[in-house]
């Protein structure tokens, strides 16, 4: 390991903990790197260029990115979150189920954890608070529903990781249906035992009529996710492509369906979507560099070699990578985790012979968590700071969703067929 590449780690830990923008920090280090290393510097924009060039699919991130923000803008979340209350009204804890429904369907649109979150996660615990929910255990609640909703298609995770593993976009949304549907009814259980333990409150049944109005209502919002699944698996449009139908279908149903979405509001949208792909694109412009640099010092070809020396066998090097990016949860950033440490461990998956599109769901969850743990749990503090709730508070009651996360993750690991029975169905592969 060269002088230059431990100078560039420094600098891109210095960076990290004095707070600076996370791809500030890639892009610097990574320059630094090709400077000590003699490496003409007209030849950085080439790496990066180059490497989206070779792979497209990352143009879905900013086009999710702006069907969120359309969403929320012209109140879809508000009908998603009307139907799911009324149909699930009746159970003790109702608008805690609610809050999983209308998330996951959310999710289906937005395929970002942080997105449900701010929306229509924001949302669920405000009418939980007013219902007489602890706002603790709303928060919590909300938190494992959007850590669980990023498995489900559309999903920015499982974009960016088919993107850096070159992994079929199509066979990861597959692979993430069952368990992402296994997960959410395994929380819904989890959330009905602890509403019954709390005493929570049980809502009045509203009758058929409101129920059908609110669903009549909120019908072209909930069949977004029908027309974008739908739509890449009967190959009327590729995983990518569905991200601009996502963003033109969110568009037409705002203008012209609700007359929710004012052109002002459309531009705001616009503004807040491009700040945030702009983030993104500095993330991306520094992984590929950084991505040259660990190649070039042969840290991948060094980690697979000392990996396999511990064991051959898949499982047990799964469950190395995954107890490896759980204690990374704690201390590193998703981001981080997606861009620097992905890039270092596929070689190992791959020499392993383990399933890309397994492990991709396997992985993706492993950070999904990451996003709830009590240390740098990033939702948890969107929630506490949007909602006003003690971080203390969340994290108490965060415990019981997250050993329920933790079991799947094992479960999901034990047994691949969950996640590849569907690819595997509809002809689809990892590679």
């Amino acid at each position: 390991m060269s002088l230059a590449f431990l100078v560039m780690i420094g600098i891109f830990l210095l960076c990290y903990l004095v707070g600076a923008p996370l791809g500030y920090g890639l892009v610097s280090a990574g320059i630094v790197y090709l400077f000590m290393k003699g490496v003409d510097l007209e030849q950085a924009p080439a790496l990066v260029t180059g490497g989206i060039g070779a792979n497209f699919v990352v143009l879905a991130v900013p086009l999710f990115i702006f069907t969120s923000e359309l969403m929320n803008s012209a109140g879809l979340t508000d009908r998603l979150f009307r139907f799911a209350q009324l149909l699930l009204g009746r159970s003790r804890g109702a608008l805690a189920q609610v809050n999983i429904v209308a998330t996951l369907i959310f999710s289906g649109m937005t395929g970002s954890a942080v997105a449900d979150t701010s929306g229509i996660g924001v949302m669920s615990v405000r009418a939980m608070e007013s219902a007489g929910y602890p706002k603790g255990f709303a928060c919590a609640t909300t938190s494992a529903s959007a850590i669980m909703g990023p498995l489900l298609p559309p999903s920015i995770p499982l974009v960016v990781y088919g993107f850096l593993s070159g992994t079929s976009i199509g066979a990861l949304f597959l692979a993430g249906l069952v368990p992402g549907l296994l997960m959410a009814v395994a929380h819904a259980a989890l959330v009905g035992y602890l509403a019954r333990k709390k005493n929570l409150p049980r809502e009045q049944w509203p009758g058929l009529l409101p129920i059908l109005v609110a669903f009549i209502a909120g019908l072209p919002a909930i069949m977004a996710p029908v027309i974008l699944i739908g739509g890449i698996y009967s190959g009327i449009f590729t995983p990518t492509e569905s991200a601009a139908v996502a963003v033109l279908y969110a568009a037409l149903v705002a203008f012209f369906v609700y007359r929710s979405l004012t052109p002002r509001q459309f531009l705001r949208s616009m503004g807040v979507a491009v700040r945030q792909t702009g983030a993104v694109a500095g993330l991306i412009a520094g992984a590929f560099i950084i991505d040259y640099a660990v190649t070039n010092e042969q840290v991948p070809a060094a980690m697979t070699q000392a990996v396999l020396g511990i064991s051959h066998q898949p499982l047990v090097l799964l469950v190395i990578i995954n107890v490896l990016f759980l204690i990374g949860d704690l201390f590193l950033e998703t981001v981080v985790l997606q861009f620097v440490m992905l890039p270092i461990v596929l070689p190992i998956v791959q020499a392993a012979g383990i399933d890309p599109v397994y492990f991709g769901v396997i992985i993706t969850l492993n950070m999904m968590i990451g996003l709830g743990l009590p240390t740098l749990g990033v939702l948890n503090f969107i929630l506490s700071r949007l909602t006003n709730t003690p971080l203390e508070d969340i994290i108490r009651e965060m415990w019981p969703f997250l050993g329920l996360l933790v079991g799947g993750l094992i479960i999901l690991m034990l047994f691949p067929q969950i996640s590849l029975f569907l690819p595997h169905l509809l002809g689809f592969r990892g590679d």
